[in-house]
């Protein structure tokens, strides 16, 4: 299968000197292949032998055609057997690309098989990314300057707000009577006992500390060498609730750039709920999975990354799992209310937004949303360093009070909610 090359100006020769990727095992080819047929994905397997042959201009025609198949309605809907054969048509798309020396497009093609893709041809992937990146030696990404932004960002890490500063930014009433308890050298025991059977919210400082990210992720020149060249989605817009929201995808150092560029709501870029440690596994090893996300005999459902600039707001909603949010860069301002106030804050009736609240914080409207003034609530400013155990179906408001990233562990688990 695929052993005659395709002809015409877009085919590449295997004998390129990048031009072996990856090789993917010839079974699950040959199974996921079949397992399209079935779907009706004739003009894909047709596409898929000739992008195997060397056939760029097929590989690219395949991708489409699965890309189209991954936007014929909601994600849930998504035949699996279709997202597999994007990462495949990926690898075959990478594979060529990087054959005629287009690291970045080849990147670029393997961050989304890795993003939209399933999970049969993940290790190849992750494999084919590992190999481009090391012929690529440890250079310095494209677009790094190694001087000015290097102290600039030294300078934003270091800076150290004081209270006042601190309350001019942030809602009304902010830093209640009700902050949240901090609790450090905290026993897994005792934290189930004390706060995750009792539905409660808790800091625990120190327990990070010894992550690398904590010193790592400082030094822009580490995050533009291992993820400079990747691909990564951002959102752009004061935030997702907003009309003028939209998202794009930008290399992870534009992204770095824009940070420096940002200074109104309007182009605010901001990774946020990114599995970015799923893509990049680099940074996955500068992280660790705290024992806490086992509580209730729990099971890690996701793992997301939120880095943005000082300003990034994440408007008040609720999420369907615990969750433990560590501040690994940089510090947050965080309001919550307990889920028995839900119907106080105006959900949304769209079942897309029905976890979010009408109400903007920043700017209330009481003839609007009345209940809202005389609601308790507990908040907190996270430091660097912490992590925020925020239980089910609390709502929760978060803005950044610096350039800022964070870690969120959402975990299944029995307990109060």
């Amino acid at each position: 299968m695929g052993d005659e090359p395709g002809g015409g100006a877009d085919a590449v020769p295997p004998a390129t000197e990048a031009a072996m990727v990856v090789v993917v095992d010839e079974e699950r080819r040959a199974t996921l292949l079949r397992n399209i047929t079935v779907e009706g994905g004739f003009a894909y397997v047709s596409s898929a032998e000739l992008a195997a042959g060397g056939d760029l201009r097929a590989a690219e025609a395949a991708r489409e055609m699965a890309w189209e198949q991954l936007h014929s309605g909601p994600w849930h809907e998504v035949v699996p057997a279709w997202r597999d054969a994007y990462a495949m048509a990926c690898l075959h798309v990478a594979e060529l690309r990087a054959g005629a020396g287009d690291r970045r497009e080849a990147l670029r093609a393997l961050d989304m098989g890795l993003m939209m893709g399933g999970p049969l041809l993940r290790c190849d992937l992750h494999a084919a990314v590992e190999r481009i990146m090391a012929r690529s030696g440890e250079g310095k990404a494209e677009g790094s300057d190694g001087g000015d932004s290097v102290e600039r960002w030294k300078e934003e890490f270091s800076k150290n707000w004081d209270l006042t500063e601190v309350l001019r930014v942030l809602p009304s009433r902010s830093l209640s009577c009700k902050i949240v308890e901090k609790r450090s050298s905290l026993s897994l025991e005792t934290f189930i006992r004390d706060y995750f059977l009792r539905d409660c919210p808790v800091i625990i400082s120190g327990y990070i500390d010894h992550w690398p990210a904590r010193t790592k992720w400082k030094d822009i020149e580490y995050l533009k060498r291992i993820a400079g060249d990747r691909t990564v989605p951002v959102e752009v817009g004061k935030n997702y609730l907003c009309s003028e929201w939209k998202q794009e995808l930008i290399t992870f150092s534009q992204f770095l750039e824009r940070i420096w560029s940002t200074y109104s709501s309007a182009n605010m870029t901001y990774l946020a709920q990114h599995p970015l440690f799923d893509q990049i596994q680099e940074l996955r090893n500068d992280i660790m999975i705290p024992d806490y996300c086992f509580a209730g005999g729990g099971e890690l459902q996701s793992l997301n990354a939120w880095f943005g600039p000082l300003g990034t707001v994440t408007p008040l909603h609720h999420d369907p799992h615990h969750n433990l949010f560590a501040q690994v860069v940089g510090r947050k301002y965080i309001r919550l209310y307990p889920a028995s106030v839900s119907e106080d804050l105006y959900p949304h009736s769209e079942s897309m937004l029905s976890n979010s609240s009408q109400v903007d914080l920043d700017n209330i409207d009481l003839k609007e949303f009345p209940k809202v003034e005389d609601l308790d609530f507990t908040d907190c400013i996270l430091e660097e360093g912490d992590m925020l155990y925020i239980p089910p179906k609390w709502w929760h408001y978060v803005r950044s009070l610096s350039t800022s990233f964070s870690v969120s562990f959402w975990w299944s688990g029995t307990g109060p909610s």
